[in-house]
């Protein structure tokens, strides 16, 4: 099982805090910074080689102590680094966040070298053979665009989180995409509604009902204008309560499946939507149906939650059975 990761690498500065600080507040944390390595493709990339598959990386970073230390970090998770182009004088990218005691975070990030991706990165990407192609968004709309367009030429299976979603995000579902994963506020953004305004509910921590989508088959809905928009299979993530799907099994129109999601205790949802989008990837690179691979994600990012971190967090199979009850469904390595 080939996956290669298209997306950022970041070094996360994490804070425990009681709650979240509000406008112009100061919230003192109990404990000491944590400082790991992130950013949604280094995550996606670990997440997907502790599930089983051969991954590979690609995008930039920064010819800092940090950049050697995330790829020095992906390099003993198993993940091929080659594609890593280290962007000299640039300076690696960095998140700050920010974690209650509920596990709600809010997050602010510094793209750094990340911005710096292009047409190196695209004809990366496609450097070797793959089964999964997983594209995320803290990288620029032209390497997303580029990579896209580069996947349909191919046929590739192209996993696309639009997280955080782009300025003009619905134009690059225009050409089609295989799959699409967002949550409920990056699924208002791509349709043209309005983001969650403020802290809201961060990923991972939806509830049924909740969000911009909330109301009679909102969530629904919102899925099928994703597939109409050119998303083959669309999928909404709600936390929790798993995801709704969007696909055309056939010459029928679209349809929609809820997949139920799994109770944990959560006490951290960074990196939850990331490993959704590392399982999904890992499911359907070892040909698993729909539905199944979606179950798949949900079970992952569930797990998860349940410690404290990105990366750190990130499940292996048996953390998956831990903390669900659901045996992965693949061998990992």
């Amino acid at each position: 099982m080939r996956v290669t990761v298209v997306g950022s690498l970041n070094t996360d500065i994490s804070l425990a805090v009681p709650h979240l600080p509000g406008p112009g507040e100061t919230v003192l944390s109990a404990a000491g910074a944590v400082i790991g390595s992130g950013g949604k493709g280094a995550n996606q990339a670990v997440a997907a080689a502790r599930l089983g598959a051969a991954v590979r990386m690609v995008g930039c970073c920064g010819g800092d102590e940090f950049g050697t230390r995330l790829r020095a970090g992906l390099a003993a998770e198993g993940v091929n680094t080659d594609g890593v182009r280290v962007a000299a004088g640039a300076a690696s990218g960095m998140a700050l966040i920010t974690v209650d005691a509920a596990g709600e975070n809010t997050i602010a990030v510094a793209a750094g070298a990340n911005a710096l991706a292009g047409p190196d990165e695209v004809a990366a990407a496609f450097a070797a053979p793959c089964e999964a192609m997983v594209l995320s968004a803290e990288i620029p709309a032209g390497v997303i665009a580029g990579v896209l367009a580069r996947a349909r030429e191919a046929g590739a299976t192209c996993v696309l989180n639009l997280a955080p979603a782009p300025a003009g995000a619905a134009g690059l579902l225009a050409g089609g995409v295989a799959w699409l994963v967002v949550n409920q506020q990056e699924a208002a953004a791509v349709l043209g509604g309005p983001a969650a305004g403020g802290p809201g509910r961060p990923e991972g921590s939806e509830e049924p009902g909740d969000g911009p989508l909330a109301g009679p088959g909102g969530v629904r809905e919102a899925a099928l204008g994703l597939a109409r928009l050119g998303a083959r299979h669309a999928v909404i993530t709600l936390g929790a309560a798993g995801a709704v799907l969007a696909h055309t099994p056939g010459s029928a129109g679209a349809e929609t499946v809820l997949v139920p999601g799994f109770s944990v205790a959560s006490v951290d949802s960074v990196g939850a939507g990331d490993a959704f989008v590392a399982a999904l990837a890992v499911a359907l690179a070892a040909g698993m149906a729909p539905a199944d691979a979606v179950r798949a994600g949900c079970a992952a990012g569930a797990a998860a939650t349940t410690r404290r971190g990105a990366q750190a967090a990130l499940p292996g199979p048996g953390d998956v059975l831990a903390a669900t009850g659901m045996p992965w469904p693949l061998a990992a390595r």
